[in-house]
Parts: C-alpha cells; structure tokens; sequence
C-alpha cells in the first residue's frame, strides 16, 4: 500500500514538472542582449525608441534612454520584466560600478544594477533628470 502511494505521488510530481516544462515556467529570466532591452521596452511603453542601453552584467535589469531624454528602468520581476520611466533622481545612488535605484514604489522595490564602466554615466544621467 506504501509503495502504490510512493509511485502514485512520483507519478504526480513528474506531471507537474512536465506540464510546467512545456509552459515554460521557472526558467532563468534574463536580458541577454541591448536588442531584447529595446523590445522590452518598446513592449511596455509604445513609442519608447532606445538610443542608449546600459545593461546589467547580470541581465537582471537595465536603463534605457529615448531619444527625447526620457529614461526607463527595466528589472525582473518574477518570469516577466516590470518598467517604470525615471522621472527624478530621488532614490538612486552609485556605489562604484553598481547603480542602486529605488523608485520610492513598493511594488516595484529597489534594483542593484552592475552597469561596470558606464555606472558613472549613468548617474550622471539621473542626476540630470527632475533638475
């Protein structure tokens, strides 16, 4: 009797596995390249045309620039990708080649971007923004 109840529950966890495999859940969620930032980013905001990508070594996240000045912040949220534009540079704060950014929401929370090189750029940017 154990054992048709061990091999009926093993039986259950691999169908779940399997259809959570064919949906395509659980899966490592990154932005692998600028092109899928740009696509992101025009997916969550129409009309947003990136002319500057800055991309977290991670893929975790990333910052974009339109050509109007406006920026975006894209981070990871769950199996999709959340974005807010940055209108303020309130809540964001250098820390050598990481950008910390809170954009005061709870919701969306607060990203630690590894933006190497361009992370004093970038803070440059924000610095600029609401000003």
């Amino acid at each position: 009797m154990i054992a048709v109840q061990l091999l009926g529950s093993l039986a259950a966890v691999l169908l779940l596995a399997a259809c959570a495999w064919k949906l395509g859940l659980g899966g490592d969620v990154r932005i692998r390249s600028e092109d899928e930032a740009r696509r992101l980013a025009r997916e969550a905001i129409w009309g947003f045309e990136a002319a500057e990508v800055g991309l977290d070594r991670a893929g975790i996240g990333a910052l974009l620039r339109d050509y109007t000045g406006r920026i975006m912040l894209l981070r990871r949220h769950g199996a999709h990708f959340a974005a807010r534009l940055l209108d303020s540079h309130e809540g964001i704060r250098l820390d050598r080649n990481f950008l910390v950014i809170s954009t005061g929401e709870r919701a969306f929370g607060t990203v630690t971007l590894d933006l190497r090189e361009e992370a004093q750029a970038w803070a440059g940017a924000l610095r600029r923004l609401g000003s």
